[in-house]
This record gives structure tokens, C-alpha cells and sequence, in this order.
């Protein structure tokens, strides 16, 4: 009795130290990574289907060819369970197949809506033609069209965008985080991603009128320390001008 208590107690306890590291670990779940998995088994699959298919067409095409002009193809008789087997067993071989990846799509698209709670949240707010991304507190940076302006965010750290319009349907897209959300003006959408340290290109990917082409800004991934001074030094420059405008 006592050797079962203890088997349990340990059981219970490796359980609870593989929970938390799985939600430890979850917090910092990249999206942009499964999306490449699974892109890649989506490839895989579609690879090995074709060519088994290939193959077994090309060897049906060598062995039942016609060797003369007055050969004709006949098929075999299948009893009712066979036609049956051969429609259902396929069928379900491919069904099983697909609904594994549709599945573990579900599982990562349930990843990615899920917001990390120690992510850094940024107010973005999209108009004819460019973004304004709000950190707070008065620090706002506005990426117009063929401006030199840059977003920073802290590298490996999770960052939620809060989005709206002003105007028309926009779409916000970062390709190198395989992320994209739509727009629009009257509803709050929102995606989140796990910076990489580097400079990478977020585009609008709506058609939003003559300008759309160059609705894009660069977003830069830095060390946090070196994030955390930049946003305290926008800040007390916010500040600064606010004190201005004030006594002005």
C-alpha cells in the first residue's frame, strides 16, 4: 500500500513539473515557427500523395496497355463489399490524413489568438496612407509613406498590436511572423508575435486606395534593456513637449 502511495506522489508530481513547464514554455510559443512546420508537413504530404500516384499511374499505364488496335480494356467485377472497400478505405485514409493537419492547424491557430500575458501591448491605428503605433503615455510613432521612421519592439518578447481604422479597410501584415489581421475603422482586431532580433517589413495587403503600395514601415527587433531606454527617453521627450505646449 505504502510503495502504491509513493508511485502515485511521484506520478502526481512529475505531472505537475511537465505542466509547468509546458505553460512556462508556452508563453513563449513562437507562431511564426509552427507555421512553418506545418507548412512543411502540408508539403510533405502533398509530395508522397503525388507520387504515389504518380507511380501507380504510370506502372497501370505500362501494364494494361493496349498491344494492339483491336484490344479492349475491361475492368474487373466487384462484388458489393469490394466497390464498397475500395470507395471507403481510400476515402478514409485520406480523411484521416487531412483532418491530422487540420487539427494540429487548430491547435496553433489556438496558439496565436492566445495573447501571452507578459506581452507589450501597442495601440496601432491605420489610415489612408500610413500607421500610428501608440506605446503610451504620449509616445506615438508614424510611419507615413517614404518615412525613415522605425517601431522598435524588445527582441523576444511577446508584442500584442490593438488595431483600428480611421477610414477604410486596412490589412496589417508581417510576413516574416506569418501574421496578418485586418483593419477597419469601428472594430478593435488584433495579432501578436514573438519579435527575432533584426529589422523586418510590416505592409498593409488591402487595397486602400492610391497610396497602398507604400503604406509599409519597418518594425526593429532590439535587446529589451535597449528597448526599455529608448521608451523611457520617448517618454520624457513626450513629457517635455507636453510641459511646452502647456506653458505655451
Amino acid at each position: 500500500m505504502k510503495g502504491m502511495k509513493r508511485v502515485k506522489r511521484t506520478l502526481v508530481g512529475a505531472g505537475a513539473l511537465l505542466a509547468a513547464g509546458t505553460t512556462a514554455g508556452a508563453a513563449q510559443t513562437d507562431p511564426a515557427v509552427g507555421w512553418d512546420h506545418l507548412w512543411s508537413e502540408v508539403l510533405i504530404d502533398i509530395t508522397v500523395i503525388g507520387v504515389v500516384f504518380g507511380v501507380a499511374a504510370l506502372w497501370m499505364l505500362f501494364k494494361y496497355r493496349a498491344r494492339s488496335p483491336a484490344d479492349v480494356g475491361r475492368g474487373p467485377k466487384l462484388s458489393g463489399t469490394q466497390a464498397v472497400a475500395w470507395a471507403l478505405i481510400p476515402a478514409a485514409i485520406f480523411m484521416a490524413d487531412d483532418f491530422f493537419l487540420s487539427a494540429k492547424g487548430w491547435t496553433l491557430w489556438n496558439v496565436y489568438r492566445k495573447v501571452p500575458a507578459n506581452a507589450l501591448e501597442i495601440r496601432v491605428t491605420g489610415r489612408m496612407w500610413m500607421w500610428e503605433f501608440d506605446y503610451g503615455e504620449g509616445v506615438v510613432v508614424s510611419a507615413a509613406p517614404n518615412s525613415e521612421e522605425t517601431v522598435k519592439v524588445p527582441a523576444d518578447r511577446p508584442v500584442v498590436l490593438r488595431m483600428t481604422g480611421e477610414d477604410v479597410v486596412h490589412s496589417f501584415f508581417m510576413p516574416a511572423y506569418r501574421v496578418k489581421e485586418d483593419v477597419m475603422p469601428g472594430r478593435v482586431t488584433y495579432l501578436w508575435f514573438l519579435p527575432r532580433q533584426g529589422t523586418t517589413v510590416a505592409t498593409c495587403t488591402e487595397f486602400c486606395g492610391t497610396e497602398h503600395s507604400n503604406m509599409n514601415t519597418k518594425i526593429e527587433a532590439i535587446p529589451e534593456a535597449a528597448f526599455e531606454a529608448w521608451l523611457a527617453n520617448q517618454k520624457k521627450a513626450a513629457q517635455t513637449t507636453a510641459t511646452s505646449d502647456h506653458k505655451a
